[in-house]
């Protein structure tokens, strides 16, 4: 294949602007904040079922503080009511005897609910602290989350300016180039991932390998609109005043 050398040195220019949006792409995949998003997000979940986890308990001892309440209003409501017949004089003396007896269990009963109740508040107020802290926990893993997503907005809102700027580069660059050229090195960019390179100092610019004395004698006899390609990486070979001939 031919081709003006002038027109192959701008594969040089092609393969820069392309060596940019290639780094760019890498960049996009491989910036670190998408790692800290990912266990910023795990951290967030764990604290929130945290929260749920300990929400659960509270409702739990409301529900058993609320029953424990109501059978201390029983036992109570029951004591009143017994002292009311035993102040009104008209029961006898085997039933105030009965009641004298039931008042003294009743009153044991309530002393067990009582300290039952207060031990449930205890424990409540222990897990309303866990919560607290949950939620401060909580609070820190959501700003950490919010901290790298803002870092990875502004990685992406930058290297997207890059693209767009090379990607007009590139359009520019290929403007008039020939099919034939540009197909052989979108190939060679495809399987290689450097399509063009110039050859300096007797050494392919892609690959780094420095040619031996045959190929380089190969290349001084080739005429310059040959297009050239790397015996070692397949890269076209673009050969300017540097290329040591």
């Amino acid at each position: 294949m031919k081709a003006d050398p002038a027109v192959q040195r701008r594969l040089l220019d092609l393969a820069e602007v392309d060596a940019e949006l290639s780094r760019a792409d890498h960049r996009r995949r491989t910036m670190p904040e998408l790692a800290e998003i990912t266990e910023a997000e795990k951290a967030v979940q764990t604290r929130r079922d945290a929260q749920v986890a300990i929400q659960t308990q509270l409702d739990d001892l409301d529900r058993e503080v609320a029953r424990q309440e109501k059978e201390i209003d029983a036992v109570r409501a029951r004591e009143e009511r017994d002292r009311g017949l035993m102040a009104g004089g008209t029961i006898g003396a085997k039933q105030l005897t009965d009641l004298e007896h039931e008042l003294a269990t009743l009153e044991r009963r309530q002393g067990v609910l009582e300290d039952d109740l207060l031990e449930l508040m205890e424990r409540r107020e222990a897990v309303e602290m866990d919560g607290k802290h949950a939620g401060v926990e909580l609070a820190k893993a959501e700003e950490k989350l919010a901290d790298a997503v803002r870092r990875r907005d502004e990685n992406l809102t930058d290297i997207g300016t890059t693209e767009a700027r090379r990607a007009a580069d590139r359009a520019k660059v290929l403007a008039g180039m020939p099919e034939d050229l540009l197909a052989v090195y979108e190939r060679r960019r495809k399987q290689k991932g450097i399509g063009a390179a110039l050859l300096r100092a007797r050494r392919c610019g892609a690959c780094r390998i420095e040619l031996d004395r045959r190929e380089i004698s190969r290349i001084k006899e080739t005429p310059a609109d040959e297009v050239l390609e790397c015996e070692e990486c397949g890269a076209i070979l673009v050969r300017t005043a540097e290329s040591g001939l």
